[in-house]
């Protein structure tokens, strides 16, 4: 029987004609990287190869690591088989890894969606006979609105808690999500603040992306400062004691579950804007049909109920187990204090 080009195993996703790992879970000696989220580049590996836009994401993550950075469909080849990256569109520096050995083409998506946030190089369509996708949001009720309606939602939110003299507390994860509502925000409403963890990463990104300017909060930050703002920060912060000094204030969430209903109460949140940097059902369907593809790998989401469709409409699709999280899967994390300082990590 054939060895498959691309193989799951215990530590990730195996190319043993290449000796090298797509995303793996566990230290391996080498590894190529689709982006900067924490369930797809982790440390330890011995060298990392990614797109060149992630190397300061993952260095700012992961330390001092052997990196190697690549251009957009720049080929690079291993023991004879052919990789490059291509444009994935989920966060700044994501890619998928495209993968060609003997005339056979696989493609690893990593996470990917299809609408062009504005601050991520676009999504593009590579053509193959094998493709790895996520099924994050693989639902027929996931449908987003696009991307300009849920902003306008935002900024009207924060005008209109700004006229009654509260502060906006906008959750979104430390990487992506939060730089994402950052480039879209309209500063002409007010200040826009940030908590550390969230600065500390914007800071990077902001040698690739233009963005608003913001103002880290401190321990010397007055709370007669921050009425009207909006302040970005992890949805870690939410309940936390840090946020308690802020009242009166307004939060809300921007994430792909706030689509489910119930969502925004169980998590305590006072609105919530249904934004995701995964693909809808549509997307999910379009990216598939629009690659060729014959066989289909489904992993992390709704993979069995979407592997099930997909055979339905004629494709040889199966479903794989890996240790992605999908939707914004990143962990943030509190330090002890509850703040950082200007040279600090992330909290």
């Amino acid at each position: 029987m054939k060895q498959p080009l691309l193989a799951f195993n215990d530590k990730g996703i195996y190319c043993a004609a290449a000796d090298v790992y797509l995303d793996p879970w566990r230290a391996v000696p080498k590894a190529i990287i689709t982006h900067g989220h924490s369930d797809h580049s982790r440390w330890g590996h011995g060298s990392y190869i990614t797109h060149h836009l992630n190397v300061p994401i993952i260095k700012h993550r992961l330390g001092d690591i052997n990196v190697a950075g690549k251009d957009w469909g720049e080929t690079f080849t291993i023991n004879g088989v052919k990789f490059s990256f291509h444009p994935a569109g989920h966060i700044v520096g994501s890619a998928q890894v495209r993968v060609e050995h003997k005339g056979e083409v696989w493609v690893f998506t990593g996470d990917y969606k299809t609408e062009d946030d504005g601050i991520s190089t676009p999504y593009e369509v590579v053509k193959c006979h094998t493709f790895i996708t996520e099924n994050t949001f693989g639902l027929p009720c996931f449908k987003w609105q696009p991307q300009a309606e849920v902003m306008a939602e935002v900024n009207a939110w924060w005008s209109q808690n700004r006229a009654e003299g509260q502060t906006s507390i906008l959750f979104g994860y430390t990487l992506g999500k939060a730089q994402r509502l950052l480039k879209h925000l309209d500063p002409s409403i007010g200040p826009i603040f940030t908590h550390g963890a969230v600065e500390n990463m914007t800071r990077v990104i902001r040698q690739m992306v233009d963005m608003p300017e913001t103002t880290l909060i401190t321990r010397d930050t007055k709370k007669e400062e921050l009425q009207g703002s909006i302040i970005l920060a992890p949805p870690s912060a939410h309940g936390s004691t840090w946020i308690r000094r802020f009242t009166p204030y307004v939060t809300g969430s921007a994430s792909g579950w706030m689509a489910f209903r119930g969502a925004r109460r169980r998590r305590a949140i006072d609105k919530g804007f249904v934004m995701s940097d995964h693909c809808d059902w549509a997307g999910l369907l379009e990216s598939i049909q629009a690659t060729g593809a014959e066989k289909i790998i489904c992993t992390h989401g709704y993979s069995d109920i979407f592997s099930t469709y997909l055979r339905e409409l004629g494709y040889d699709a199966r479903t794989e187990h890996t240790q992605y999280e999908g939707d914004e899967g990143e962990t943030d994390t509190m330090e002890p204090d509850e703040f950082t300082t200007e040279e600090g990590g992330e909290s």
